[in-house]
């Protein structure tokens, strides 16, 4: 797995994944637990690598130049 996920990328992920994850805290009932799909962006950030990314071929990383 290499990485395919750019540092603006990242970051716009990591904040939202962690908006997501704060609806655990904020929504009442059953609704609060759709802040758990705020776990698949996070993890994307952790791994540096997002599988739909490479389902399709597709990378937000910069490449070195020489």
């Amino acid at each position: 797995m290499t990485s395919n996920i750019g540092n603006i990328d990242r970051t716009l992920r990591l904040i939202g994944g962690l908006a997501l994850l704060s609806l655990l805290f904020i929504l009442p009932g059953n609704t609060r637990w759709w802040g758990l799909a705020g776990l698949m962006p996070l993890g994307t950030v952790v791994m540096s690598w997002c599988p739909a990314y490479a389902l399709f071929g597709a990378s937000t990383k910069r490449k070195k130049e020489n």
